[in-house]
């Protein structure tokens, strides 16, 4: 039987959400191991006068938990 668990964690990047959603699966693969999916749950930007200086992104992370 396996048995899954889900977390929730939040990326952040200045260049674009898509590299806000790689940075965050690779920083939660050096923590949680069986990492099997994700999807993002949220998408937002933050504006710095008048322009878009970050995005970030919250992403719900499935994986397996071991023995």
């Amino acid at each position: 039987m396996t048995v899954a668990r889900i977390t929730e964690i939040s990326s952040i990047s200045p260049k674009s959400f898509e590299d806000a959603i790689v940075q965050g699966i690779d920083r939660a693969n050096k923590t949680l191991k069986s990492l099997k999916g994700a999807w993002v749950k949220d998408q937002e930007v933050t504006i710095e006068n008048g322009r878009v200086s970050g995005y970030k992104v919250v992403l719900k992370v499935t994986f397996v938990l071991t023995d």
